[in-house]
């Protein structure tokens, strides 16, 4: 299973985000490899994106998403939970897409229909930020089958402080997934 090129990272996000979606999500941990299958994500195009981490500029927490395109950018939420999103487009413009569900596959046991959930059945946490999603542990390669299903586009979810970026279609999910967190 050989990992998508950095290429595919160095794109439009909104472009990468749609086409994650039936990509497989892989983390080789110690406690074993698991796996699931993307089915949702929301695209956040950089810094003038009022809903992005990387509206508040370069700072600690958000240096990842800066970079180069192809690495993870793990943070933590309400203190425990964790989110992992890709870094896309050319570095210096702080994009990235959030992974927010996924089907499991291989080696997930708990629901990951939400990001929080997500990386807890995945073992994703704080250890993962900045990891190349090419030659890491944590990794998205092509589906078996190379397809996804028809996409879904709607506003972000819990992004309302936004403004007029909280009804931005940049959310996208695989239609009739029973894994997608909100519909």
């Amino acid at each position: 299973m050989e990992p998508l090129p950095r290429s595919f990272y160095a794109r439009d996000t909104a472009v990468v985000a749609r086409e994650l979606l039936g990509k497989v999500l892989v983390h080789d941990s110690a406690e074993g490899i698991r796996v699931g299958r993307i089915v949702e994500v929301e695209a956040y195009i950089g810094a003038h994106d009022r809903a992005s981490h990387s509206s508040r500029g370069v700072t600690p927490r958000t240096r990842i998403m800066f970079g180069p395109p192809g690495f993870a950018y793990v943070y933590r939420i309400y203190g425990i939970h964790h989110c992992v999103n890709a870094v896309t487009e050319s570095e210096g413009n702080g994009c990235a897409v959030l992974i927010r569900a996924v089907e499991p596959v291989v080696g997930i046991v708990s629901k990951t229909s939400g990001p929080g959930l997500l990386c807890s059945a995945m073992g994703i946490d704080l250890k993962l930020n900045g990891s190349d999603l090419i030659t890491g542990p944590l990794r998205v390669v092509e589906s078996a089958d190379g397809k996804a299903g028809r996409i879904v586009r709607r506003p972000r979810i819990g992004v309302d402080y936004a403004g007029a970026w909280a009804r931005r279609l940049l959310r996208f999910y695989l239609a009739g997934s029973a894994h997608v967190s909100r519909r």
